[in-house]
């Protein structure tokens, strides 16, 4: 059982996404908050698998909510943004906090629920438009103009033989982890990418899970930033 927290401020969108999310046999809300400050307390509280929040909220921002979150060792939650506010000064606060990931509220309820799904297994999710702007900020800022925040995770990050950046990775990445890597950071699914390097499922799960431990990300939108960030795509 997949358990969800619902941090907003409006009653009644909190209503529509329990009632979308209670359909699935495979879901629970588990809790509701109407602030930020509350949500960072259930956080604490319940523990839930994934959080579902808001930006703008009364008494603490969604954005601040979510650092506060991520911070705590306690809470091992996914958190997604989901705002009415399509604008990249929230998508890259967000995706600093360490949210992993970034919904708008017209999104569909088959993608409400996709969403969940997979924030609660470690996959990171961005709406396809977020993720085109988030993919052309870093093709055009190149691997350390970021905000700053890169150069300082890094160091002199530098690529070599498209596989090794010293400060950014705990190990080299052998050759099919770094082939994983570029086509995670083309927004490809894992069945995109078995298909493209003709191997299963669960090998490209594999290769996921070593490459997001390598590169000490918490999830595949945070991977696809920091490879974005530090030239560690093709």
């Amino acid at each position: 059982m997949i358990r969800v927290l619902l941090v907003d401020d409006h009653a009644m969108l909190r209503a529509g996404f329990r009632a979308i999310l209670g359909t699935q046999p495979d879901i629970e809300v588990v809790g509701e908050a109407g602030t930020g400050t509350e949500g960072v307390r259930l956080a604490a509280d319940l523990l839930p698998d994934v959080i579902m929040m808001d930006v703008q909220m009364p008494d603490m921002d969604g954005i601040q909510a979510t650092r506060l979150i991520v911070a705590d060792p306690r809470v091992t939650a996914s958190v997604a943004i989901v705002t009415t506010f399509d604008r990249d000064d929230y998508l890259f606060q967000a995706l600093d906090a360490g949210a992993g990931g970034f919904l708008l509220k017209n999104a569909g309820p088959e993608e409400l629920i996709t969403a969940v799904r997979a924030l609660a297994v470690g996959d990171g999710i961005l709406a396809p438009e977020v993720t085109r702007r988030v993919l052309s900020r870093f093709a055009v800022s190149g691997s350390g103009a970021s905000a700053g925040s890169a150069t300082r995770e890094s160091g002199a990050a530098t690529r070599e033989s498209g596989a090794a950046t010293p400060g950014i990775l705990a190990e080299p990445l052998t050759d099919r982890e770094a082939e994983v890597l570029a086509l995670m950071a083309d927004a490809r699914s894992n069945a995109e990418i078995a298909g493209e390097l003709f191997i299963g499922e669960a090998t490209v799960k594999t290769h996921v899970s070593r490459v997001l431990q390598k590169l000490g990300a918490r999830d595949r939108v945070q991977a696809i930033v920091l490879a974005h960030r530090h030239g560690l795509t093709r």
